[in-house]
């Protein structure tokens, strides 16, 4: 099971968030039959939702989207405060890998454009942020969202290892440290150099304890406490009801027409392809 470990030093200035989101990455690039370079950029995506999920309390309800004008296109999720996010990438069918080192390439195909935050609670007005996309790498944006937008400095790692072979997700995951407000210019300097020095996330994950390892090497000689481990999924919310909802709400001539030509419907989530089909009757008794 993927979880979210929180955490907090015991001074209180800094606060910091290990994740394990492999098996949500896995279950997105099955769903969507994602292509490598496409695989990880909706995998960093879904991970950075994981995270500003993470933040929230409630049924507050985030959506993370990365706006470039490559070859990507929009790159969309959906997370809420329980763990669960949901998401998608316009383009899944993008491969590109450095030759020497197989690295896959992730910055030039999102292109210049914007990162978009937008935190529903449930109010009239939901809460918009948005920043322009500093690198395209989806974790130094979202921690410059976090600067700009919050007032928070912060560091955000995100990673997305695929199997050699087979180019299957095989390890997944991330981290958020925040400097809280009575941080000092010396204890910064420190949590800096503990950050630049620190393993990739990958070898970090494969340990056997990844997630203490990850906020081990963050706070390095700093002490710090867990404040909970929480579980984290790939999981969408659609329904066939919500669905027909939608079908009922677009009136009552694209229905007939519906009825008429096709004697019935059929959609696709476009969040996890899940597929809805509606009969004749079905929709008969909508126009009733």
């Amino acid at each position: 099971m993927d979880k979210i470990i929180k955490s907090i030093s015991k001074n209180g200035h800094f606060r910091a968030f290990a994740l394990d989101s492999t098996l949500t990455v896995k279950e997105a690039q099955e769903r969507h039959q994602t292509w490598p370079t496409s695989t990880v950029a909706l995998g960093r995506t879904l991970i950075a939702g994981q995270i500003l999920g993470a933040n929230e309390k409630g049924d507050t309800k985030i959506t993370v989207k990365v706006l470039g004008d490559g070859a990507m296109g929009p790159i969309i999720a959906v997370a809420d405060s329980r763990g669960h996010v949901k998401g998608y990438v316009k383009n899944r069918e993008l491969d590109y890998k450095k030759a020497s080192t197989g690295e896959v390439l992730v910055a030039p195909f999102v292109g210049n454009g914007f990162l978009v935050v937008v935190k529903d609670m449930g109010l009239k007005q939901p809460y918009s942020g948005q920043v322009d996309l500093i690198t395209g790498e989806i974790g130094e944006d979202l921690a410059w969202y976090f600067l700009s937008s919050e007032q928070t400095p912060s560091s955000v790692g995100v990673n997305v290892l695929l199997n050699e072979d087979s180019d299957t997700v095989k390890i997944a995951g991330g981290f958020m440290l925040q400097a809280l407000p009575d941080a000092t210019d010396e204890e910064i300097t420190e949590i800096e150099h503990n950050i630049k020095s620190m393993p990739s996330i990958a070898t970090m994950l494969t340990s056997e304890e990844p997630l203490k390892t990850m906020l081990d090497n963050i706070y390095g000689d700093m002490e710090y406490k867990n404040l909970g481990e929480f579980p984290l999924e790939f999981k969408c919310d659609c329904s066939k009801e919500r669905f027909l909802e939608g079908i009922k709400s677009i009136g009552r001539e694209p229905i007939e027409e519906m009825i008429a030509e096709d004697h019935g419907a059929e959609i696709i989530c476009q969040f996890c392809e899940n597929k809805y089909e509606y009969s004749e009757d079905e929709l008969k008794a909508l126009l009733k």
